[in-house]
């Protein structure tokens, strides 16, 4: 059945054709009364060529341009400011179609090109070495909002500096936005749009057990787990998600994650606090922690933001730190800061968020009260 002037929208308001990954495009199109194969075509135009004028994908018949062009949309995040750190780290402030702004960032590398995504529209949790969390959230982004940020970035670029891992570590929570992200990582993997490989493809969690098994059971990328601390009394304090599933449920559900992984282990961000939790005590607790669970550490120097409670561990500790798991035959990296200059390293992106969460005015209250007391 081909299109004809006859059928109606799917939808009475526009559809943003970003917002569906291949399968979802499929039935958008049978529904419209077109081949499912046209999805395919139409996922090669929007993301391998970065074409968003229908009259350009000339092996679409003339009809379906037509319909295409009254009924739907290709609808990415702007660029609002763009920021190029010394080292080449780029770092976009992009907004959004209501307003609120996250921010993607690009790390090249000599041998490959990471780009940094964001999920959520601030964030829902209240890790308190974050930055990102201190701003509070506002909302989920959609599955067009997510992969328009490496639409926008690939288009940017250009063909000099290629995109060959995405890790969904920018602002946000991404298994609290679990349809969304899944839908936005399907078309990174689709060899019809990005092909690129599930091996080069993160999702980072703070440790939502339930969406980290549920993960399992329909995507099968890379997992990174945003750990912080050895034991349950700590990573309350850091991580607060930890009151709701402590670490003996985490521990579990990675085991679960590994079965799953393409790369057969889980990989470990522990960002490292001075006095905090980075002692030989702290080192060999992890050690114990991690005794039978295939992973890689990534030790994450803290990058301090304004009002921060936290100092960054000197490097001498983080060395020591390192040399105790190193030698318990945990395969651990320190990493090296990309984009300080511009406020662009882990844990020091925070858009522009209409905080519906009050969470900005809870902290500058809390802040006030800690000042009266030490007054």
């Amino acid at each position: 059945m081909t299109m004809n002037s006859v059928l109606e929208p799917v939808n009475s308001h526009t559809d943003n054709l970003l917002d569906f990954d291949k399968k979802g495009l499929a039935a958008y199109f049978e529904k419209i009364g077109e081949k499912p194969f046209r999805a395919k075509q139409l996922l090669k135009w929007l993301y391998q060529a970065g074409v968003s004028d229908f009259d350009e994908m000339t092996d679409l018949s003339k009809s379906l341009r037509t319909y295409l062009k009254e009924h739907c949309t290709v609808s990415v995040p702007e660029i609002v400011l763009e920021k190029v750190a010394s080292d080449g780290t780029v770092k976009w402030i992009l907004r959004m179609a209501c307003g609120n702004r996250v921010e993607t960032v690009f790390i090249p590398e000599e041998k490959r090109g990471t780009l940094c995504i964001s999920s959520q529209v601030g964030c829902a949790l209240a890790c308190t070495f974050c930055s990102t969390a201190q701003q509070g959230f506002n909302r989920n982004l959609t599955t067009a909002e997510i992969i328009g940020q490496l639409w926008v970035a690939t288009n940017r670029l250009g063909a000099d500096s290629r995109i060959t891992n995405v890790v969904m570590m920018g602002m946000g929570e991404p298994l609290l936005n679990f349809d969304n992200t899944v839908k936005a990582v399907n078309l990174m993997l689709d060899d019809c749009a990005y092909g690129i490989s599930k091996r080069r493809v993160t999702i980072s969690t703070s440790g939502v057990v339930p969406a980290m098994y549920r993960l399992s059971e329909v995507c099968d990328v890379s997992v990174a787990v945003s750990l912080h601390a050895a034991n349950d009394v700590l990573r309350d304090e850091l991580v607060p998600i930890n009151q709701k599933y402590p670490l003996d449920q985490l521990m579990e559900a990675c085991q679960d994650v590994i079965k799953h992984s393409p790369r057969g282990f889980i990989t470990f961000e522990y960002v490292m606090l001075d006095g905090v939790n980075d002692t030989f005590t702290d080192a060999r607790a992890l050690v114990r922690l991690l005794k039978n669970v295939p992973c890689k550490m990534n030790l994450i120097p803290f990058n301090p933001f304004p009002n921060s409670e936290y100092k960054c561990s000197s490097p001498s500790a983080i060395e020591k730190f390192r040399n105790v798991l190193h030698k318990a035959g945990i395969v651990t990296t320190v990493r090296k800061t990309r984009g300080e200059d511009i406020d662009a390293a882990c844990g020091q992106l925070v858009g522009q968020v209409k905080d519906k969460s009050r969470r900005q005015d809870k902290l500058a209250k809390r802040r006030v009260n800690s000042q009266s007391v030490s007054g």
